[in-house]
């Protein structure tokens, strides 16, 4: 340990977003919409921009959207916040558009990951973006944050550069690159930012900021929430903070590593991420390969290896330092890039410290500098999320991006706009820790909710405001429906809680689960004038549903409009178990009582459930089940997602390692539980058509797998089996889910079926007309894609 006199405070305890003295540019007001040109800054009277943003979606000035969040919270604040959106990266002139900033750039990739935009599961290019005019895709690049940030450094290298947005967030450390298949350095490492900004960054960018425009040198900002930086090692500046070994948080058991003959000892700890302390002391000779102390007949000592903060690991009951003052040191990018089971440790170690209530800073070696992360940001209040939401949005895209009538309505429409139009965010957070989620690593695990006024006011906004509004809100929700004020009822428990969901293996006991605030936003939405409708999009966390029968009511009855999609994922215990998902005796227990309420208010109204196929722990007897499961309850699912490995996220680890990361690491035979991962085209493509077993072009694969397995006895024309034995003509084409997901129209395929059958298309079974079924609407018919968190 390594303790000065002189060590800098600990991390600053949170400021109101509204406790901050306004910049002086305050003296400019409010902009229509933030400026993307030089001609609109001067109808603004500006000289120059204080803060540019550059983002690669779109410039929709809507609080769904990330950049307008940002540039609004900072325009509040008194600074002059311009947007750069979608520059062309093919050089640096682009991004000089509104001159030099005064005080930073602000680079992100947009609401999504780039690479999860831009590819499929399959890592296949898809032909569109939802984030762009007309949906046109290939207007970012691959890894944009990366790529605009090396491109703002070139326009303007004395220029501060931040990074953030999800992309930035699940990339601050060493993380798996599945388009890749390798492990990558931390962003920072590569972009060269100065500093980079995870989770929902409001508090963390605000306080950066109003002292950026103190003159503060950015170097000397190492202390706020929710930022990571690069530092060398062994810096003067990192005195101060006690040095804690992961493996005293997280022990992976024996590690073992061939040794390179061709590096030196130093080069051998280097790469360890440590140092070696005779070589530094000039007593090794690293050219000879002896010590020199050898070499004079001196007495053989074993050679010490020394961390850079001076660390002594733990053992025993010793009393450690404060929790604020304590970094959590993870193995060295050059070790985890090819230990898969590092990787995983160092994986859980971070998942760990994600509690802002005891969280602690975490650093990781890459090469001769560190990547230093402070514990998470401190959440919002309910007053400051109300402040953020309620700041003068136009709630439509740029002008910019009109038809000659002004419209956005036509080949210029934005999709994922189109998409939120007309719904309302209601809170932030997750608590349910799905392992194929990014959401938690993103926004926390604490929910964070507006007021029910705020909520009503916007309503109000979006009813007299919104082009095109005809009395339908879309939605109210957020990354789930139904966590809305929810949360630990002890604020001392929450503070100590290590736990990674709040909902698995079941509800904690501590979590207050009372839906009446909810309910009473509900009637009191839909009581408003000139509102029709209010109809729910978010997916629903079933299994906290049921603990609230009377929300069920209240949604059954007025909220869903034909059908409601919720995500049980699977049906088998193996993979639910890997994801942290309930098991599917929730789901039915949910069902049997939204059955009993849409009767109850006659209505025919559907369940409309999703799974993910090849997640870590599914076996092909797993798929096998589930698809029996989905045609003995009557469901064709045409929205099929396969398992897409995000950076961070828990079952990414798995993905990479083999491991099952839930539990203990361990090198050691029968001591960690290894588990079944689907790679490989082909396993890949056997798991999605067990989701689709109805669609002919899968139905050859489909028997080859069965009789493999040993399950022939499901081949056949009966009812009880899962595919027939005859085969209709088809092109075999498919279309993704971000067209239409679905065998290409116009192609018959099998014999028109009778009876009720369910699709996750729609929800809603086909209606008898003079005789004839119904055309049944498409995934083009308006309905809103699958959001990505659950």
């Amino acid at each position: 340990m390594s303790v000065t006199k002189t060590a800098p405070a600990p991390h600053r305890a949170p400021k109101a977003l509204t406790a901050y003295r306004p910049y002086w540019a305050k003296r400019f007001g409010t902009a229509p919409f933030l400026p993307m040109s030089r001609a609109e800054m001067d109808s603004l009277g500006w000289d120059s921009c204080d803060i540019i943003i550059v983002t690669g979606d779109a410039y929709v000035d809507h609080p769904s959207f990330g950049m307008a969040v940002i540039g609004r919270v900072l325009e509040a604040q008194g600074f002059r916040v311009g947007i750069i959106a979608q520059p062309d990266w093919q050089s640096a002139e682009p991004f000089k558009a509104l001159g030099k900033p005064n005080l930073f750039y602000g680079v992100a990739a947009g609401n999504m990951d780039s690479m999860i935009n831009r590819y499929t599961a399959d890592r296949k290019i898809r032909s569109d973006d939802a984030y762009t005019p007309g949906g046109e895709g290939g207007k970012r690049p691959d890894r944009a944050s990366l790529v605009y940030a090396q491109r703002c450094k070139e326009a303007y290298p004395d220029v501060p550069l931040i990074m953030g947005g999800i992309e930035a967030s699940l990339r601050r450390i060493a993380h798996y690159d599945y388009w890749q298949d390798k492990v990558r350095r931390s962003i920072l490492a590569d972009a060269k930012a100065d500093l980079l900004l995870y989770g929902n960054a409001e508090r963390a960018i605000v306080e950066v900021a109003h002292r950026l425009a103190a003159r503060e040198p950015i170097e000397q900002i190492t202390d706020v929430r929710g930022t990571a930086f690069m530092r060398r090692s062994n810096d003067p500046s990192a005195e101060g903070w006690f040095e804690l070994d992961s493996t005293e948080v997280d022990q992976p058991g024996r590690i073992d590593q061939h040794i390179n003959p061709y590096l030196t000892t130093g080069q051998q700890a280097a790469a360890m991420g440590e140092s070696c302390a005779l070589e530094e002391s000039g007593a090794f000779d690293p050219v000879k390969g002896q010590d020199k102390a050898v070499a004079l007949g001196a007495e053989v000592k074993p050679i010490h290896f020394a961390k850079p903060l001076a660390a002594t690991p733990l053992r025993g009951k010793m009393s450690l330092p404060p929790r604020e003052r304590t970094v959590i040191r993870l193995p060295a990018y050059e070790q985890v890039k090819s230990d898969p089971v590092l990787y995983a440790h160092a994986n859980r170690v971070l998942h760990l410290e994600t509690n802002p209530g005891n969280a602690r800073a975490l650093v990781q070696a890459h090469a001769h500098r560190d990547v230093w992360i402070n514990p998470p940001p401190i959440p919002l209040t309910m007053a400051e999320m109300d402040y953020v939401f309620d700041l003068p949005y136009a709630r439509s895209p740029h002008p910019s991006y009109a038809d000659k009538q002004g419209s956005h309505d036509g080949a210029t429409k934005i999709p994922a706009w189109e998409m939120i139009r007309f719904s309302v965010n209601i809170m932030r957070g997750c608590f349910g820790g799905c392992t194929f989620c990014s959401i938690t690593e993103h926004e926390g695990r604490i929910i964070q909710s507006r007021s029910e006024d705020s909520v009503i006011h916007e309503i109000e906004e979006i009813r007299d405001k919104v082009k095109g509004f005809t009395g339908v809100i879309s939605d109210l929700g957020g990354p789930t429906a139904n966590m809305y004020r929810l949360g630990c009822k002890s604020p001392e428990i929450e503070a100590a809680c290590r736990k990674p969901s709040c909902v698995y293996p079941d509800i904690c006991s501590n979590l207050h689960t009372d839906h009446t605030p909810l309910i009473h936003m509900y009637r009191r939405a839909r009581a408003l004038r000139g509102v029709k409708k209010i109809l729910i999009g978010s997916g629903l966390r079933y299994d906290l549903a049921v603990r609230s029968p009377e929300y069920i009511r209240e949604l059954v009855t007025h909220h869903v409009g034909g059908y409601l999609k919720i995500a049980p994922e699977h049906t088998e215990q193996g993979p639910l178990s890997k994801m942290m998902k309930p098991g599917i005796g929730t789901y039915d227990r949910f069902k049997a009582l939204f059955e009993k309420f849409s009767e109850e208010a006659g209505k025919k109204q559907y369940l409309i459930p999703y799974f993910i196929a090849a997640h870590p722990g599914t076996s092909d007897e797993d798929m096998m089940n589930l698809a029996l499961w989905l045609k003995r309850n009557g469901f064709r699912a045409d929205q099929v997602q396969t398992f897409y490995p995000s950076p961070m996220a828990t079952a990414t680890a798995m993905y990479h390692s083999g491991l099952n990361t839930l539990k203990g690491i361990s090198r050691i035979e029968g001591k960690g539980e290894k588990v079944d991962i689907v790679r490989g085209e082909r396993r890949r493509r056997l798991h999605k058509a067990f989701l689709r077993y109805h669609d002919p072009n899968n139905w050859p694969l489909l028997r080859d797998a069965l009789k493999d397995m040993g399950r022939a006895d499901l081949i056949g024309n009966g009812k009880h089996h899962l595919v027939p034995s005859y085969q209709p003509v088809t092109d075999g084409a498919y279309q993704s889910a971000r067209r239409k997901n679905s065998t290409t129209s116009g192609v018959k395929t099998s014999p028109v079926t009778k009876g009720r059958v369910l699709t996750q298309h729609t929800g809603l079974p086909p209606r008898e007309h003079g005789g004839k079924p119904a055309a049944r609407k498409t995934a083009g018919s308006g309905f809103a894609p699958r959001k990505k968190g659950r």
